[in-house]
């Protein structure tokens, strides 16, 4: 049986700003896990999108107003454990949860929904609005630590939950099936190649942009056509030619999204790092019968069935870089180089 010991190493964020807001630390208390929680032993935890956009406060809509700068839009607690994708074991438990479950390895599902007595739901994402897995250890409810049953290293479990999860959502939303023909931008980050994947395991003809010394990638990923995120892509494809737009780019091509697809298309979205201010003619919209989702809170289904792909084997890890967490400034500026397909990993 495992010593839980008092302290651990962990990475604190210590406010909004740059790299100097990452404070590594051995002397961190290490959390009790509360009724209905599990106490996980983290194995490995990925880099995202978020622990960037969260550290620099990109998501407040009000540059005056950083209090707000979380995926929820409400106030972050500071010191700030981050880190949204984790595999690891569960190695103490709270309160109404059963004893059995100590030594499972799980996968921890980001996103938590609580439904009050009135039926309210409040939301809060693991690693921004709680503590996340850039430590030792780390608490989650119970039903958020999914069991893993897989020959897969920690390191290839880590690059799935967060990315394949919003990818995952993105196609579930956007009702993806069989004989479609599906638009992924920025294709080779952690969350579109994840959705290339996910959308060829469905039955889907997948066209994939992103830039050409990615194209062999993402081919092998699943892709069935590439396409050089510079190019003109209305001259390429031309008009009402795909069924859904899976978009993490947003930008000032933002249009032509709409223009390629056919009429009563559908758009998801769960990105912007294109740019988050667009131009639309809502004639487009109207006029084509579009139907357009924004993509963040998980649907119910969506991660019991990113388990069962990942135990039958039907969709790989994409791992691009793996860095101890005491390197997580080094993880980062190499995340931010754009130049990695897939996920990069810290270890622990």
């Amino acid at each position: 049986m495992n010593t839980i010991p008092a302290h651990m190493k962990g990475v604190l964020m210590t406010g909004y700003g740059g790299f100097e807001r990452l404070e590594i630390r051995d002397d961190i208390v290490v959390p009790s896990p509360a009724q209905g929680e599990v106490l996980v032993q983290v194995s490995a935890a990925a880099v995202n999108n978020t622990d960037i956009n969260t550290r620099l406060g990109w998501y407040a809509k009000d540059d005056d107003n950083d209090d707000k700068a979380s995926w929820s839009g409400s106030s972050l607690q500071f010191p700030r454990i981050q880190g949204a994708d984790v595999c690891g074991h569960i190695v103490a438990v709270g309160q109404d949860v059963a004893q059995s479950r100590i030594g499972e390895r799980v996968l921890i599902e980001p996103c938590i929904v609580t439904v009050d007595q009135s039926g309210s739901e409040s939301i809060r994402y693991f690693g921004s609005e709680m503590d996340g897995g850039f430590a030792d250890y780390t608490v989650i409810p119970s039903a958020q630590a999914h069991k893993i049953e897989s020959d897969m290293t920690a390191i290839e479990l880590a690059s799935f939950p967060c990315s394949y999860s919003t990818a995952e959502n993105m196609l579930t939303r956007a009702r993806l099936t069989s004989g479609e023909t599906v638009l992924i931008t920025g294709a080779s980050g952690g969350v579109g190649s994840a959705a290339v994947q996910l959308a060829k395991a469905k039955g889907a003809e997948v066209i994939a942009v992103t830039s050409p010394a990615k194209f062999e990638t993402l081919r092998t990923a699943g892709a069935d056509h590439v396409l050089d995120r510079n190019d003109a892509m209305l001259d390429i494809l031309g008009t009402n030619k795909v069924d859904v737009v899976i978009d993490l780019v947003a930008g000032e091509k933002w249009p032509d999204l709409l223009e390629v697809l056919k009429p009563k298309g559908r758009y998801a979205v769960a990105g912007a790092i294109g740019g988050a201010f667009v131009t639309l003619d809502v004639r487009t919209l109207y006029l084509k019968d579009l139907s357009f989702f924004g993509c963040t809170i998980l649907e119910p289904e969506v991660f019991p069935n990113l388990i069962k792909l990942i135990e039958q084997k039907k969709i790989k890890p994409l791992v691009s870089a793996t860095f101890p967490l005491e390197e997580i400034v080094k993880a980062q500026e190499e995340f931010l180089r754009k130049n990695h397909t897939g996920k990069i990993v810290l270890t622990l």
